[in-house]
């Protein structure tokens, strides 16, 4: 439900919207549950100001579909998810501490887990001022706050529950997390003939604590809730801090060179440095590591030969910060040692993107062609070693780059008053330039190998009718075969996946619409990589695929008041 107030009297304009959302899950049991509140106001500001509020407010909470791999499809099919009961739950714990078989149709004890999934509440809110401070010169400023607090359980079935916190064969693990990010954007634009001149900065403070507890279960009784904020842990894997401290600074010039010929240069500076401090750790880790570049430049130009046709081109360049967490970046490093090794030469990664194209339209056609090159460079991958540092460590090193080369095309034809079609098709080579030799490691071939999760071919077709009465359409998406092993053994084969739509107009305020997904029940792979990417599997067995879902239909109603 949305409110518009239109003009109020004090000359500010109010938009209030609520979304309450509850679904069952299509396959396994559980719920996902959500309701959201946004609200902005809007209000001039004597003669070149405008002031705008906006505060969004998230709870979410969710039983999540577990992953899967492709032995497991092959062995249990495509509705395979969590274990029904708590009971045969506890049975299937039991069994994977101590051994035994497992009843039918497990094939092994912990093939499937009893629930998991989270809870999630965000508040995000910024406060943006908008001004002209003369005929040619204006700009805004923006004060945004997002604070985030979240926790991700799994039924565990490797850690039981001590007996005086329940004695269950199971315990919940639950990695928990706080966000509070504050920062502030600011913005001029300079109008000085053929020129416009943007200059811009950027600053933010990021608090993350990321955490992990063991939370106990009482042996033979079914949770009523199992996706809530815990307390009363019996054990404590880990909890860390993080602290990140972003600045960047651009500036930029769009130069009206000619009537026909547009042409823009900028550069952009970023320097980002992420502090971690161990306060619960087997292995702590304190220290800083900063990501720090102040020459990422881009250029860019747009020729329009007449009313119908223009060509463009453009270059960037660009650097990933690292990332400050356990489970992913620098920090993930198994020992203070094995973070002091990487910090002094570890290098951000970054990319270098070509791009051209030309692009037509007119009333009935529109047409686009691009061809680009980008090539990414010092990929950060994290490996084992035990030469360099005593122990076994997980370390990030710098491994080589990626070099992808890619063509899209689209078109979209207003075939008539009431008919209209669009299709588009991308082809994207990408593939590893370098062998990779973790330290302390044997060569991994991936040299020539297509990157992960990355298929080379990727194409949308869509046929609509409007008559301004009835609506409707189909359209099928296309996506070939990808991989998520680095030597690509594991092949997730392409699919089609064909939607419908339909609706109808009852009057100006009343309208129904139809949605068929999947109209075909087709079975494909829809998200790879959720539990990361391997080295090889060449028997399917590792657990990081998602299932799309089967036939779903939708109807909406709409009412505009």
């Amino acid at each position: 439900m949305r409110v518009n107030t239109g003009d109020l009297p004090w000359g500010g304009r109010l938009a209030l919207s609520y979304a309450h959302d509850r679904q069952g899950k299509w396959k396994g049991w559980g719920k996902q549950v959500q309701d959201q509140v946004n609200a902005k106001y809007i209000q001039t500001i004597g003669e070149g100001a405008t002031s705008t509020t906006f505060i969004d407010l998230i709870d979410r909470r969710e039983d999540d579909y577990l992953d899967t791999s492709l032995a497991k499809l092959r062995v249990y099919g495509w509705q395979f998810d969590n274990i029904p009961t708590f009971a045969l739950a506890e049975q299937l714990a039991t069994l994977t501490q101590n051994g035994g078989t497992p009843p039918a149709p497990y094939v092994n004890a912990d093939d499937s887990v009893y629930q998991g999934g989270g809870v999630r509440r965000d508040l995000l809110g910024y406060e943006k001022l908008a001004y002209e401070l003369s005929p040619n010169i204006s700009g805004f400023t923006t004060g945004y706050i997002h604070l985030d607090k979240g926790i991700g359980t799994y039924a565990d079935p490797y850690d039981p529950t001590p007996a005086a916190f329940g004695g269950s064969p199971l315990s919940v693990s639950a990695n928990r997390y706080s966000i509070d990010r504050k920062g502030v954007i600011s913005r001029l634009t300079l109008r000085a003939r053929n020129h416009q001149i943007t200059g811009g900065l950027w600053y933010e403070h990021n608090a993350f604590d990321q955490a992990n507890y063991l939370y106990g279960l009482q042996a033979g009784v079914t949770p009523r809730n199992f996706q809530h904020f815990y307390t009363n842990p019996f054990q404590t894997t880990y909890s860390n801090q993080y602290r990140t401290d972003t600045v960047q600074l651009d500036i930029s010039d769009t130069w009206q060179a000619t009537d026909q010929l547009r042409l823009n240069a900028g550069i952009k500076g970023v320097s980002s440095t992420n502090t971690a401090h161990s306060i619960v750790s087997r292995k702590p880790i304190d220290g800083s590591i900063k990501a720090e570049n102040w020459f990422l430049p881009t250029l860019g130009g747009l020729y329009t030969m007449d009313a119908h046709n223009e060509f463009f081109g453009d270059y960037t360049r660009n650097m990933a910060a690292f990332v400050a967490s356990t489970s992913a970046g620098p920090f993930s490093s198994s020992s203070q040692a094995g973070f002091n090794y990487i910090r002094g030469n570890l290098k951000p990664e970054m990319t270098n993107t070509f791009e051209a194209g030309y692009r037509f339209h007119d009333r009935a056609l529109q047409l686009s062609l691009t061809g680009y090159y980008v090539k990414f460079t010092n990929r950060l991958l994290a490996s084992s070693i035990s030469a360099t540092i005593v122990g076994n460590q997980n370390v990030l090193q710098n491994v080589g780059s990626v070099s992808s080369r890619g063509v899209e095309a689209a078109a979209n034809w207003r075939i008539s008053s009431t008919w209209s079609a669009y299709g588009s098709w991308a082809y994207n080579d990408a593939t590893y330039d370098d062998n990779v030799q973790p330290l302390g490691g044997a060569v991994v071939a991936t040299k020539g190998k297509q990157v992960v999760a990355s298929p080379k071919n990727v194409g949308n077709a869509e046929l609509n009718y409007d008559d301004g009465t009835l609506w409707g359409g189909v359209s099928a998406h296309y996506r070939s075969r990808r991989y998520y092993t680095y030597l690509n053994d594991a092949i997730l084969p392409g699919a089609v996946n064909v939607n419908l739509t339909a609706g109808y107009r009852i009057n100006r305020r009343f309208e129904l619409q139809a949605n068929v997904l999947n109209l075909f029940d087709a079975h494909y792979i829809a998200s790879t990589g959720t539990a990361g990417f391997v080295t090889s599997d060449p028997g399917g067995t590792y657990t990081t695929l998602q299932a799309a879902a089967p036939r779903q239909v939708f109807v909406t109603a709409r009412a505009h008041f």
